[in-house]
């Protein structure tokens, strides 16, 4: 090992006293320890530990910190580690990047980090808000149990802490998906290679599995008529009985209709084309509009066309009504959760226009923006049924006319 001399430093053992006295110079001065640790004057007055040291034929030097948050004792023990490893022909300096670098793993690598990297990328590939904050208050029930841990660390039997804890509130189904978030994280660990599997998979049967409950819904058309003559007699809000009616016909998902904007509709060319942060499959879906749809969004237009929203809220133009605005309306008009719900249109449409036999499968399905069963066939859907939905729009909206002219 070159001594202090050999770098040009001063070769006198250190005391506190005879530290306080050195002052900086319009050079760097280095004022020797021993054992090749030396402390390094700057022209600007700080004063930094370093120690020099050969390794494998090379000269080099090894930071302690800054003198006097880093004392005098501190440096001589942080030299004689350093000293320790280089009896054992390890490159302190190498040790000190492994250390950092294992350090920053703590924190890159641990469930919250990858969890929030996810979140980030979910959102920068268009995934909704209402998406995003689901899973983000998913993934804050595990969070206590599984943040702080290194990702490769987690076991399913550490995962099911969490899932246990939910499970015993009886919230079995929040159980369900917190799993499926979870392995959401353990996906991208190992496609980001920091991780090599998922132990949720372990896990499957686990948990008990939540009852299957359907959005409730009328499937009958002398139902659906006195569900259609309650709507178009209801006297709620503007904003409350367009709402219903538009649900009625043309039964998009509540969220596409409830955060509709103006600038989606085309009332001249009959048109709606919901954009792809909205559509569930997240892509955009067109759907045509029947004249009486028109003029429904024509009035409503009058009432709100000023406003980015078709359906403000009440309390603020800048929020949408709620679903349960809805699905209130339709308790108020005699209607029972277990009759009738906002979502529950989609399935009256589905099931009473495949039981008319009139129309295509396929053209239903992609009216109801349903994912096929491949990439290939979800092409299909959106490029050659247009004609067919149009006129299978027009007959549903000339069907419920019929209803509550009667």
């Amino acid at each position: 090992m070159p001594s202090v001399e050999q770098w040009g430093a001063i070769a006198m053992p250190l005391n506190d006293a005879r530290i306080r006295a050195l002052k900086p110079s319009a050079k760097p001065t280095k004022h020797g320890d021993a054992g090749g640790l030396l402390l390094v004057v700057n022209p600007t007055g700080s004063k930094l530990w370093r120690m020099v040291y050969r390794f494998e034929g090379k000269q080099k030097q090894l930071s302690f910190g800054t003198w006097p948050e880093v004392s005098l004792a501190e440096a001589r023990a942080a030299r004689d580690a350093a000293r320790k490893l280089l009896a054992s022909e390890v490159d302190p300096s190498a040790k000190k990047r492994e250390d950092k670098a294992a350090r920053e793993r703590l924190i890159t690598d641990s469930f919250s980090a990858l969890a929030e990297e996810l979140l980030d990328k979910n959102e920068r590939e268009g995934k909704s808000a209402a998406t995003l904050n689901k899973k983000r208050w998913l993934i804050s029930l595990a969070t206590s149990d599984l943040g702080a841990k290194q990702i490769i660390e987690i076991s399913a039997s550490d995962i099911l802490i969490p899932l246990r804890r939910i499970e015993a509130q009886g919230n079995y189904e929040t159980a369900r998906r917190l799993r499926a978030v979870i392995s959401q994280v353990f996906r991208y660990a190992i496609a980001t290679a920091r991780a090599e599997n998922d132990p949720t998979f372990g896990l499957r049967g686990a948990i008990i599995a939540p009852k299957v409950t359907h959005q409730a819904a009328v499937t009958d058309w002398n139902v659906f008529a006195k569900l259609l003559k309650s709507i178009w007699a209801y006297t709620g809000t503007l904003e409350t009985c367009a709402a219903l009616k538009l649900m009625a016909l043309l039964y998009p998902r509540p969220g596409e209709l409830r955060q509709a904007e103006w600038n989606e509709f085309d009332l001249e060319n009959a048109v709606w084309v919901i954009p792809a942060e909205r559509a569930k499959m997240r892509r955009p879906h067109k759907k045509p509009l029947s004249p009486l749809a028109v003029d429904i969004l024509r009035i409503q237009h009058n009432h709100t066309g000023n406003l980015r929203l078709v359906f403000p809220s009440s309390t603020s133009v800048e929020r949408p009504i709620s679903e349960n605005t809805m699905n209130q309306a339709l308790r108020r008009m005699g209607f029972s959760k277990d009759d009738a719900t906002s979502h529950g249109f989609r399935a009256t449409a589905s099931t009473l226009l495949n039981e008319s036999g009139a129309w295509n499968e396929d053209a239903i399905e992609a009216e109801l923006a349903h994912i096929g069963s491949n990439a290939v066939r979800r092409a299909y859907h959106r490029a050659s049924y247009w004609d067919e939905r149009v006129k299978m729009t027009a007959w549903w909206s000339d069907r419920i006319a019929e209803i509550i002219k009667a």
